[in-house]
């Protein structure tokens, strides 16, 4: 199961979701998985790390309850960053309130909305392209150490298998299995990215 869903319908979060485990049909988890980072790591932009989870728990959320109205289709990812976007809003107002904000950090948060308006299709696609990035480099990171950098001179410094072999001191043979490795272990924990093929495919 994907780590997001498995993390939101595991007893320990006792999210809305988890008691809505049951019902949750295939459709639905295909698309919480395909667009659950993208959404988070919007709502962080909006409201920050400590809200974004439970802003975008409850657009899925009220996305499962009106499943009899939504259509999932082509536009359903415009359409959950606009649930985002509204929800975000809606948050930050009742923060507003209550807190009693100055003039000056209520002009903040108005810039702030302004500028990460999903209508904005530039600064939509920025958001999702740092979020892949960071997706991507995070697993680089799980690889073991001299893995890890074997891959990084390869794919990041552009180096050939000869010249990183001969940089750290080790055989070519050992360049290559490390690459073999990394690749392996990329294109299985990367394998929900369309990306990670157009990366990987041609070391398959």
């Amino acid at each position: 199961m994907d780590r997001y869903l498995e993390h939101w319908l595991s007893p320990s979060y006792k999210g809305e979701l988890y008691n809505m485990n049951e019902e949750l049909d295939d459709t639905y988890k295909a698309v919480f998985r395909q667009c659950y980072p993208k959404l988070l790591f919007y709502a962080t932009r909006l409201v920050g790390t400590e809200e974004a989870e439970d802003v975008v728990q409850d657009v899925f959320v009220e996305l499962w309850r009106r499943r009899d109205s939504v259509v999932i289709g082509e536009q359903i990812l415009a359409f959950l960053y606009r649930s985002v976007y509204t929800k975000a809003i809606n948050l930050l107002k009742h923060q507003v309130i209550e807190n009693n904000y100055s003039a000056a950090m209520i002009e903040i948060y108005e810039r702030r909305l302004q500028y990460y308006q999903p209508d904005h299709a530039e600064v939509i696609k920025k958001i999702e392209n740092q979020e892949l990035r960071q997706e991507i480099f995070g697993a680089i990171n799980e690889l073991p150490d001299k893995c890890k950098e074997v891959f990084k001179l390869s794919y990041l410094h552009d180096m050939k298998n000869k010249e990183i072999a001969d940089t750290l001191g080790i055989s070519l043979r050992t360049v290559e299995a490390h690459m073999y490795k990394a690749l392996k272990f990329l294109r299985e924990r990367l394998s929900h990215l369309l990306l990670s093929l157009i990366i990987f495919q041609q070391n398959c």
